[in-house]
């Protein structure tokens, strides 16, 4: 979601002050921003970041106002209000300068061509501001807090009065309410009878208004949490209300979050308590807590003290935390932990010890959440001269195109973005180039077909998670300079074209060749701005847009290949305000501001030159009813997800209909489906021009705290359970999956057995995309380096650089998990087997077997209905059972043995299947589980045999290592003998080399001199290796008994290449052992046939007597032709069979010629 990268930035004013600012506020689009200190105002502007005036008290007026301690922003950005210390509102009028005067004008080379666009001064400059104090108010009260209302200012007092002020003049005087006269309870139905809350000696400590709930979350001095609402427009006393939430009295800070209408109140305790407000009865319900956690910082996580401060981001979809003793924590809206700074590298230098965390006394993001603005402390700092000049510091940020363009929810690639740069998960575009060079149709006009089961996209996707690489794409400066800053990204299906807007137009990229496109005449870039988004089409990018000239709201399509100009668009007047789009096949959805849903659908034009499109409005549905304020809707989305009755595995459900709208309202998703309980009309019967879309239905309910929603608008037959399936990202409760349910060979799917379920699953990364048909799941991590600077006060020692790195998790396991909890595991079963051609399925089944087990054998409390003896049988369904128990066998503890063998069955059984289906590594592996001796070494034996006749060699040298294991009841297996001869391609035969003895030797002095048969202490760990002498070892004699009965068996079957790989490998002492044999199973009975298996073993030709060099009896007459058969060689043939014969064979007679 959010990631931080790189070091921190530090903004040092350029004023010398003996003041260090305390407090910092941004504007309400956060272009500027205000520090407070003692006795001075600055106002800083976002880019460049640089001060652009500073207001300093008069001592005088210092004495008589006090010190400043609150700032507050005027909406408009014209005015802004301070707070002294002795009960003094102090507002200043902000002035600009005139047109031709600014600040920090860009200087550029000479030569260089720049376009000077209207008003370039304003976009690329920072204004020239004056700040002018007006007459000051006396509240004759020490002031709490503040917080604007449009054109009022609500200020509180710590004598319990809540002040309604007037911006604009303060002639209209002003009106107090008494919190004691407010009437509190646990809810607003005033048919319920609760306690009420006593206010009497207590005033708000803490306050923030939200739009969307309108009304005002507050802490009071005491601890205690409140939501304040008017029962009308005005603010009277009567005409107030509040609820307060229950057991808790610990509250130090709020803020509020507009878009999911929620409100995170810190606490002292360290963690902070995230409300909302129920919307039937009113009452604060607790949603979720943002805490540390023992399992993850364990040292920190009850040491950080009371919550200092908590901001959400400007897009609201997450939200910082910072506490008494310093540090940053990042939460998502509904709680996925995504950074904290008090632990890792955060928290220790490089040598390992420990440094102080960063104290914190204010902080705001900047604009669009790229930067966060942090002031620190002086406590803690004191005696570093250096760290005390910090000054302002500025973390930057990038984060992903969801947060503000959720329409990027339909592509399976990872795209996020910083202020100046693009992050992409894509392939090589070289690669992608060379595609679409093949495929002219992309750039010829015609249309760019979406990719089906049989495409190989999602198999290139699955060939790059094996790197973390990004494609990082830098944003054109020429369109950064004047539309600064980015708002809007997003990516096509390919993942080799992204387009980006700012504040003014829209530019795009691709992959191919590398390029940007910004639009050829600048003044049609600055004559409009997206408001809904934009999102790609085929070839083409459609955006939701505001036309400044004709002042209208427009549905624009511009097409990739040709020119950025509004000659190639296809424009669509549209009735009021868009919020949000999203694309679904040929079908474009938008959100409007009026709380409406339209439909379009786009349909390509061939009777252009130019690729163009034809947009028609399909259905409009009015959402009036179901959403109070526009700004709740997170996301919409077209899908053909439905719960219809008739899915069937027969018959797909129809993936090309647009079946339902999934909105995201506030984090309760909400689906509105086809209504098909009318009469139904075939398509056949309607004529194509007049296509009649069916109604929706009223909205249901599918979830809760939902964050982002993938669906895809691809199809696969083969994977249809992933394909068809809705998942949901919820923050710190994982993820649900609303998974389709389909009757298995096509029998009648029973009444009582839902179409659809939602299976919840908990993940260790954040998601960003789904790789629906990959069965994985895409996101990104913060990575930190540490780095020591020159002096302990850098930046570089006080923080680790920071990157993202991309990051991956399998989730299938957790849903075949899932599937047999709930008894359906003809589903899983199904499931599992339309994935069983993933390379990393046996993985999933090793998961799935581990997490159970891991559960289930260290619970603590008896389990009535254990999972592991379903999911042992689920898994004997599949040819890697026997892999998959052994493997999570041996990555488990000894005593988690037992439980698990007795769901599988006996592992002396698990190995006797093994040597009968002829997988003797895995065999191998079971010999670590029987650890009774006479069993070990049964089985050992048996494998070992095996073994050796199969020729596996690296496999009998550790069997030979084993049994000397057990034999001498060592642990570890003794030291193999180091070789000092350097094998070369001969491999095995590199053994018979150095050798000196004659063949011609007799055996007796063999016998009885320097070649007596040597025994093994160890075994050799590499062919050419030589056994160590240990007469004395029963285990070795064993051993060798063995070795000599295979040797035996070979040299019977006159397989002469086997007993030499044999020997080499293993070292065996073959040349003695031949010596003792001659007179056994070395003699030689039959020759000739011994000769044929020599020829056939080492695939040696047979001699050929050439034709020439024999007498045939042909060429005196004296036979006639039928008795003998000639030979049909050609003489150069017979004379290089001659030759090859000559150089290969072990014989190099030759035939006497008569």
């Amino acid at each position: 979601m959010y990631f931080l990268s790189g070091w921190p930035r530090r903004l040092l004013c350029p004023l010398r002050s003996s003041e260090r600012p305390f407090l910092i506020e941004p504007s309400a689009q956060r272009f500027y921003l205000a520090v407070l200190s003692e006795t001075q105002i600055s106002i800083w502007f976002s880019r460049p970041s640089v001060l652009i005036v500073s207001y300093i008290e008069s001592g005088k007026a210092a004495a008589q106002f006090g010190f400043y301690q609150l700032v507050e922003w005027k909406p408009d950005d014209s005015m802004i209000a301070v707070t002294a210390a002795n009960g003094y509102v102090l507002l200043f009028d902000i002035i600009g300068g005139s047109d031709e005067k600014c600040l920090y004008e860009p200087v550029y080379p000479k030569g260089a061509r720049v376009k000077v666009t209207p008003g370039y001064k304003e976009e690329q400059c920072a204004p020239a501001l004056t700040l002018e104090m007006k007459k000051p108010i006396d509240l004759e009260a020490p002031i709490s807090c503040l917080q604007t209302l449009q054109e009022d200012l609500l200020v509180a007092t710590a004598d319990g009065y809540l002040h309604m002020l007037h911006w604009d003049s303060v002639s209209n005087g002003r009106r107090a309410v008494n919190l004691c006269t407010i009437p509190f309870s646990l809810d607003l139905q005033s048919s319920r009878g609760g306690p009420c809350l006593d206010l009497n000696g207590v005033h708000i400590r803490e306050m923030e208004y939200c739009a969307t709930l309108d009304g005002f979350a507050v802490v009071f001095n005491d601890g205690r949490l409140g939501f304040i609402t008017p029962t009308a427009n005005r603010l009277a006393t009567d005409q107030l209300q509040g609820v307060w939430a229950a057991d808790v009295s610990d509250g130090t800070c709020v803020a509020v979050n507009n878009k999911y209408r929620l409100m995170a109140f810190g606490c002292a305790s360290g963690s902070v308590l995230v409300y909302m407000i129920d919307s039937s009865t009113g009452s604060m319900q607790l949603s979720h807590k943002l805490e540390l956690t023992p399992k993850h910082y364990p040292d920190i996580w009850n040491k950080t003290g009371a919550v200092k401060m908590v901001r959400w981001s400007p897009d609201c979809s997450v939200v910082m935390v910072t506490w008494d003793c310093g540090g940053l924590s990042l939460w998502s809206v509904f709680g996925a932990h995504l950074i904290c700074t008090l632990g890792e590298d955060f928290s220790c230098h490089s040598d390992g010890t420990k440094k102080e965390p960063l104290k914190i006394s204010s902080m705001s993001w900047g604009v669009e959440g790229y930067h966060l603005w942090v002031i620190c402390s002086t406590d803690g700092a004191e005696g570093d001269e250096k760290l005390q000049q910090t000054g302002i510091l500025q973390f930057q940020f990038i984060k992903s195109a969801l947060t503000v363009n959720p329409c990027t929810s339909n592509q399976e690639q990872v795209l996020l973005h910083g202020e100046d740069r693009l992050y992409l998960t894509c392939g090589d575009p070289t690669q992608a180039h060379s595609v679409s060079d093949k495929s002219p149709s992309r750039d010829s006009g015609s249309p760019v077909h979406r990719p089906s089961a049989s495409t190989p996209l999602s198999q290139g996707l699955s060939t790059l998670l094996g790197h973390k690489h990004w494609q990082v794409v830098q944003i054109h400066s020429t369109y950064l300079e004047t539309n600064w800053p980015i708002r809007f990204a997003a990516i096509d299906w390919s993942g080799q074209c992204v387009a980006v807007a700012g504040r003014r137009g829209f530019a795009h990229y691709s992959l191919y060749t590398r390029k940007w496109k910004l639009f050829g005449n600048v003044t049609q870039e600055q004559n409009m701005t997206v408001t809904g988004g934009l999102t790609w089409w085929d070839d083409f990018v459609v955006v939701a847009c505001y036309n400044f000239i004709d002042r209208q709201e427009e549905l624009r399509l511009y097409v990739r290949t040709s020119n950025l100009d509004n000659v190639f668009a296809s424009v669509t007047k549209l009735q009021a305000d868009t919020l949000l789009l999203n694309v679904f096949r040929n079908v474009v959805i938008l959100f409007r501001a009026d709380c409406s849903i339209c439909l379009y659908s786009i349909e390509r034009r061939h009777d252009s030159p130019n690729p163009s499109v034809s947009v028609e409005l399909l259905q409009e549905v009015s959402m009036s009813r179901y959403i109070p304020h526009p700004g709740l809707v997170v996301s919409v989305t077209l899908t053909s997800v439905r719960t219809e009755t008739g899915i069937t595995l027969k018959a797909p459900q129809q993936a090309c209909s647009a079946e339902s709208i999934l909105l995201n309202l506030a984090g309760q998703l909400i689906m509105l489906q086809r209504d098909r309980s009318g009469p139904q009309v075939r398509e056949k019967d309607t004529p194509a021009n007049q296509t009649k879309l069916l109604p929706f239905c009223p909205p249901v309910v599918l979830a809760q705290c939902v964050e982002n929603v993938w669906t895809t608008c691809r199809s696969n037959r083969k994977k249809r359970h992933l394909m068809e399936a809705l998942w949901l990202s919820c923050g710190e409760a994982g993820m649900k999956v609303w998974l389709p349910l389909f009757p298995r060979d096509h029998r009648k799917p029973h009444s009582f057995l839902s179409r659809r379920i939602m299976l919840p699953f908990h993940i260790n990364i954040y998601p960003l995309t789904v790789l629906f048909e990959d069965a994985l799941i895409l996101g990104a991590s913060n990575e930190t380096v540490l780095f020591d600077g020159p002096g302990s006060s850098s930046l570089e020692a006080l923080f680790p650089f920071c990157t993202v790195e991309r990051t991956s998790q399998i989730y299938l396991h957790h849903i075949l998990r899932q599937l047999l909890v709930r008894n359906l595991g003809e589903q899983a079963l199904m499931l599992a087997q339309s994935c069983a051609t993933l390379p990393y399925f046996p993985h999933v089944l090793e998961l799935m077997v581990h997490v159970v087990l891991e559960e289930e054998a260290t619970s603590r409390e008896p389990i009535p209905d254990p999972l592991l003896p379903t999911v042992a049988k689920f898994v004997t369904e599949f040819p890697l059972f026997l892999q998959t128990i052994v493997h999570c066998a041996r990555k488990t503890e000894y005593a988690l043995w037992n439980y698990l063998f007795a769901a599988v069955g006996n592992p002396k059984d698990l190995f006797e299947e093994c040597l009968m289906a002829q997988d003797l590594d895995t065999a191998a592996s079971y010999l670590i589980i029987l650890q009774v001796p006479a069993v070990s070494r049964q089985h050992a034996t048996l494998l070992f045999n095996t073994a050796l006749e199969q020729g596996k060699w690296d496999l009998c040298r550790h069997m030979i290592r084993f049994l000397k294991a057990i034999g001498s009841g060592e642990s570890e297996t003794p030291p193999s003998t180091p070789t000092t001869q350097e094998q070369s391609s001969t491999g095995g035969f590199e053994f018979f080399r150095n050798r000196s003895i004659s063949l011609s030797q007799s055996a007796d002095s063999i016998a009885g001199g320097k070649f007596n048969l040597q025994k093994a202490l160890s075994v050799p760990s590499g062919p050419g290796e030589r056994w160590c002498k240990d007469s004395d070892s029963a285990e070795n004699l064993y051993i060798d008994m063995m070795l000599w009965r295979h040797a035996r068996h070979l040299l019977e079957q006159v397989r002469l290449r086997d007993l030499g790989c044999f020997s080499a490998q293993l070292g065996f002492e073959l040349i003695g052992w031949l010596c003792r044999e001659r007179t056994r199973v070395a003699r030689i009975d039959d020759f000739v046939a011994a000769l044929k298996c020599l020829h056939k073993d080492f695939l040696w030709p047979f001699p050929v007597i050439p034709a020439c060099s024999i007498s045939s009896p042909l060429k005196n007459g004296r036979c006639r032709p039928g008795n003998f058969s000639t030979l049909s060689l050609s003489q150069s043939e017979l004379e290089h069979i001659s030759m090859e014969l000559a150089n290969k064979g072990p014989h190099k007679s030759q035939v006497q010629l008569r």
